[in-house]
């Protein structure tokens, strides 16, 4: 019971950060058709600029700040910074080839993402680094969490989930209820007729890059709370993020989300209960198994093309 808990408690942590990459990949996804291949190493950096912020504040162990505010600085400046990227990207590689055939765009967006990830390498090197889990170096956490049974649930992990599932909601409500939300949503279905209607067009694109890479910043440092980063972990986060966009119905927030969790529970499960070597075949055999059987993913809606 100890273990199904144990796995439940990471399963939800690491469904969380695959639902905020998603989101990403949905929101440009669902104004743009595009699919931005470079979000995953969006989200390298964001795990970078969050470990960099953290050692100029003095580092986990002697902050020169109150430990209660450090995870909401260093997530604010990823997402921040981030979001800077995203207009970069947008601005530069993406805007130039926005009439262009669809494969152009993609290819861009495979430029962009070898740019960054060698980049960062070439920057940083490969060593890995670790925000050492906020620890003082006797074992307790700064978050000490509560007890489950004999499973103790760390606070971070909590911080985590409650963040994640804030963001979605947050970003669900701006697209529905707000009236940016709704100038996004017309230029989803009609990019031109929204132009007509007096929509900027470049604003809202803008504005959808910016939503996007933020979301990766915040879940780079959700991520990099667990495990140590490198400059080669944003192709397997993207590749994971956009695998639960298409399983929730990429276009649809709340689907990134379910996707994302759902990712989450296979890979804790499969590497708990089975071995860490199958984790990701079972996951991408769930992606298999949607394409054939439900290609529009749980929540999305099938293309209606007219004839």
């Amino acid at each position: 019971m100890d273990t199904f808990i144990q796995l439940t408690i990471d399963a939800l942590t690491l469904g969380s950060v695959y639902a905020l990459i998603a989101l990403g990949y949905t929101l440009v996804y669902g104004v743009l058709k595009l699919l931005n291949f470079a979000h995953g190493d969006v989200f390298m950096v964001g795990t970078f600029i969050g470990y960099g912020v953290l050692q100029l504040l003095g580092g986990a162990e002697s902050p020169n700040v109150p430990v209660w505010a450090l995870i909401p600085i260093i997530t604010v400046a990823a997402m921040a910074g981030c979001a800077i990227l995203g207009v970069v990207i947008e601005r530069f590689a993406y805007r130039p080839l926005r009439d262009a055939p669809r494969i152009a765009p993609l290819i861009s967006a495979l430029g962009v993402s070898f740019f960054l990830a060698n980049s960062m390498q070439l920057l940083f090197g490969a060593t890995p680094r670790t925000y050492n889990a906020f620890d003082l170096g006797n074992g307790e956490l700064y978050f000490k969490g509560f007890d489950i049974g004999n499973v103790r649930v760390p606070l971070l992990r909590i911080i985590t989930i409650g963040s994640a599932f804030v963001l979605m909601i947050a970003l669900y409500l701006l697209v529905n209820k707000t009236r940016t939300g709704k100038a996004m949503r017309a230029t989803s279905y009609d990019r031109e007729a929204a132009a007509m209607m007096g929509i900027d067009i470049d604003k809202v694109i803008r504005f959808t890059f910016i939503l996007g890479s933020a979301l990766a910043g915040a879940a780079g440092v959700m991520f990099a709370l667990r495990v140590p980063t490198t400059a080669a972990i944003g192709f397997v986060a993207g590749l994971k993020g956009f695998t639960a966009a298409v399983i929730g119905g990429i276009g649809s927030i709340p689907g990134a989300m379910a996707g994302g969790l759902i990712l989450g529970f296979a890979e804790s499960y499969t590497q708990g209960y089975i071995s860490t070597k199958w984790s990701d075949l079972v996951v991408f055999s769930i992606l298999i198994a949607f394409m054939i059987f439900r290609p529009q993913g749980l929540l999305g809606r099938a293309d209606i093309r007219k004839v």
